[in-house]
């Protein structure tokens, strides 16, 4: 038993009810939390979840706030039952192991992603309370945009940048900056995907989890992470009509006032920044973290850009060096995630 699980079991049995319990890890994610479920004595008893943050790595802080507020408003996010910031360890509501992602297939898509842009729209309404989000600003933008040439291209591909394709770069950043900072202000979770939301018996609210890096940023954000997901692609028509359902709801609550052309340009350019910063993360995960697993998913990643690099004149040089550049490099290198069509029949 390595000395933080001993640790944590030993806080853990602190509580009234848990004085036998043992820790089963369920995951770890793409940071350096675990996590683990825990059980109270008595048959049938339910399960609950302790987060494994250490605290040199992971400030838990924002965690703590967000889960807080946003439970005290209705949002579907765990119950905070025990709380320790100094050692970093959380005792938590237990939703399940129930992924969206694993639940989705052609009959139950429609209903999930429904329930799931409902609860988005709750989310997108939450105030901000004593503990203000950050802005989602130009200078984070950039940021994450820089993650792509970074550690995907340069580190993991081994590009070396022209200084033409590095102005080049600059331009499509420029201009995906400037639309992303253009759009109406919401509060945005910021990882709002089918590996981020569970499935919970007894009600068809899923279960939100990994918003500590929530933010106020671009209406269209979370709508992207969720419908553009990086683990599933699905046909153009069914994410028409979810957009859509999605722009008509978050119209009638005064969040914009975009039509459909306009919200769409939007959620495109708003996607291509966050598939740059998703490609070069998952890059990095394998560079620095030797979380190789995430590497399957950067083909369906950089092919999103290249889908909606192609409907935009002014990225046509960004469109045609992504599609007879980058993407030959990525799939002599990168094999695809098993099974990455099976949503698109």
């Amino acid at each position: 038993m390595d000395n933080r699980l001993q640790r944590l079991t030993h806080w853990v049995r602190q509580f009234p009810g848990f004085e036998q319990a043992r820790a089963e890890p369920v995951s770890g994610d793409a940071s350096f939390r675990r996590y683990f479920r825990v059980h109270k004595q008595g048959a049938g008893s339910d399960p609950f979840i302790v987060m494994d943050a250490p605290p040199e790595h992971e400030d838990c802080v924002p965690f703590v706030n967000i889960a807080r507020h946003w439970h005290q408003q209705g949002i579907a996010v765990p119950d905070l039952v025990q709380v320790d910031l100094e050692q970093g360890f959380l005792l938590l509501e237990d939703f399940g192991d129930r992924l969206m992602l694993a639940e989705l297939d052609e009959q139950s898509a429609d209903r999930l992603y429904g329930a799931a842009l409902r609860e988005l729209t709750l989310i997108q309404q939450a105030d901000t309370g004593n503990n203000p989000l950050p802005p989602y600003d130009a200078a984070l933008l950039d940021r994450e945009m820089a993650l792509f040439p970074d550690w995907l291209l340069e580190q993991y591909l081994g590009m070396t940048l022209s200084n033409g394709e590095r102005a080049m770069l600059d331009t499509a950043f420029a201009l995906l900056r400037e639309s992303a900072l253009a759009q109406p202000e919401v509060t945005v979770h910021r990882d709002y995907h089918s590996r981020n939301l569970l499935i919970r018996p007894g009600t068809d609210r899923p279960g939100v989890i990994d918003f500590q890096d929530a933010v106020i940023g671009p209406v269209t954000y979370d709508a992207v992470s969720l419908l553009k997901d990086c683990y599933i692609q699905w046909p153009e028509a069914r994410l028409t009509r979810w957009l859509e359902f999605f722009r008509q709801a978050t119209g009638e609550l005064g969040l914009h006032r975009a039509d459909r052309d306009t919200f769409r340009q939007w959620f495109e350019l708003m996607g291509m920044q966050r598939h740059l910063k998703a490609a070069g993360i998952f890059a990095r995960l394998a560079i620095r973290d030797d979380k190789t697993g995430y590497l399957g998913d950067v083909p369906r990643t950089v092919g999103y850009l290249i889908s909606a690099s192609q409907r935009q004149p002014a990225l046509r040089h960004f469109h045609d060096w992504l599609t007879g550049t980058v993407m030959p490099l990525i799939e002599r290198r990168i094999a695809p995630s098993p099974g990455e069509e099976a949503a698109r029949r």
